[in-house]
């Protein structure tokens, strides 16, 4: 695919990122203007509110879709571009918790959402750079054992289709002498985050959908009985509603805003590398190593090192987010200390406590999804299409995801930010230690 054009000041209101510069090309969509019926709301311009959108679309339904900035504004349109299969958290450990049916149930469902990924991509011809494969790098031997583990136990839920590498065949996907080893999964892939979600917004429209951009949403009311959700300048009535604010959702809704904590993590994008590319990731596959707080980058279509890591709980910026991620970069790929870095933003996603995304319904009409956990281009296309299954009828997986209790952070909101620190701190120290 050709490299794009840039546009060094971004595409409307959207922040500052590479993502940003070398968008599609995409129309403003007005805001929300007067009272209006709808068969269904979603609030939420993100890949949960378009995946929903586009699965009730299909079936005939009339959706209005409600966004307070741009489409792809929030984490959709600044995250990695990885399509990793699975959730945070691990098939064992929900086993554990949930029992094995609920476990047996997420290992059918786990890899649907980034082969639904690939089948809008190609159903709506959605230019984003989409390609296959990405890579868990190790760096000791028990991250090695971890990986295994985790590939035999995929097998026992039906997928098959990782592969383990040793240093040496490590070497031809990656150009780096950093990692022990690590494992393929061809299944998975990257792509430009905010052109697959313009994208998926133009698909919408095509098949009758409704976006008002701009119409940041002020309040909603009787959530549990017959909401209405209104706008600055205008309100919805809908039959049903979505909620896919995730993060970015604020304290619009009491009843989920302690349920979740927004973190941010960090990106680069380095100046175009030309031949060198090549010799970094040879494979041009994604690749995400090991470790709590992880690194992860790829390649862009013009060959720059998008380059990501760091957290921040809580949600807000470091001060300097190339002085943050730079020294990381070097470490695993010496080769280009000094190189230019074009480009440098931060994003906001949602943790929840257990690391398992929520699902639920607030009264009979209400229905949301939200705490991916950092797994979110995956599970929130899977989880925005079972939303719109169980507005059209099928609750039959809405059910099994609803049912799985949500976990409250201790000490509440007060404490959420320094709990997790403290934890975030004891995981790092695992992991400089190979514990």
């Amino acid at each position: 695919m050709s490299a794009p054009v840039l546009n060094p000041a971004g595409t409307g209101a959207y922040p500052a990122s590479y993502y940003a510069a070398s968008a599609n090309p995409a129309p403003e969509r007005p805001p929300l203007e007067g009272d209006v019926a709808a068969e269904v709301c979603i609030v939420g311009g993100g890949f949960t509110g378009l995946s929903a959108g586009i699965e009730l679309a299909e079936r005939g339904h009339k959706v209005v879709l409600l966004e307070g900035a741009r489409i792809g504004w929030g984490a959709s349109g600044r995250n990695g571009g990885q399509i990793v299969n699975g959730l945070n958290a691990s098939l064992e450990t929900i086993t554990a918790r949930y029992g094995r049916e609920t476990a047996d149930f997420v290992g059918k469902v786990v890899q649907e959402g980034g082969a639904l990924i690939r089948e809008r991509v190609a159903r709506y011809a959605i230019a984003c750079d989409l390609k296959d494969g990405n890579i868990f790098t190790a760096f000791t031997a028990r991250q090695m054992k971890d990986l295994e583990a985790k590939q035999a136990l995929w097998r026992r839920h039906g997928h098959d289709n990782f592969e383990m590498l040793d240093r040496a065949a490590l070497r031809r996907h990656l150009g780096s002498d950093a990692y022990l080893g690590g494992m393929l999964d061809r299944s998975g892939g990257h792509m430009h985050p905010l052109n697959l979600a313009l994208g998926e917004a133009a698909a919408f429209e095509r098949l009758g959908g409704v976006i008002h951009e701009a119409s940041m949403v002020t309040a909603i009311e009787d959530v549990a009985g017959s909401p209405v959700v209104r706008t600055a300048r205008g309100s919805v009535r809908p039959e049903a509603l979505i909620l896919g604010g995730n993060a970015y959702l604020g304290h619009l809704v009491p009843e989920l805003e302690d349920r979740i904590m927004p973190f941010s993590t960090q990106m680069i994008a380095t100046e175009p590398l030309g031949a060198r590319a090549a010799e970094i990731l040879p494979s041009d596959m994604c690749v995400e190593d090991m470790r709590y707080v992880l690194d992860y980058y790829r390649l862009s279509a013009d060959r720059r090192l998008l380059f990501g890591g760091g957290t921040v709980y809580g949600g807000t910026d470091p001060a300097d987010i190339k002085a943050k991620l730079l020294p990381a970069l070097g470490r695993i790929f010496p080769g280009l200390a000094g190189v230019g870095v074009d480009f440098a933003w931060s994003g906001n996603c949602a943790i929840s406590f257990s690391r398992v995304p929520q699902m639920g319904r607030l009264g009979a009409r209400s229905y949301f999804a939200q705490g991916y956990s950092g797994h979110g281009v995956v599970g929130s296309h899977l989880f925005g299409r079972i939303l719109a299954q169980a507005v059209d009828g099928d609750r039959s997986r809405f059910d099994v995801f609803a049912a799985v209790p949500w976990i409250p952070f201790p000490g509440g909101r007060r404490f959420a930010v320094p709990y997790s620190m403290v934890g975030s701190w004891w995981y790092m120290l695992r992991d400089r230690l190979g514990v």
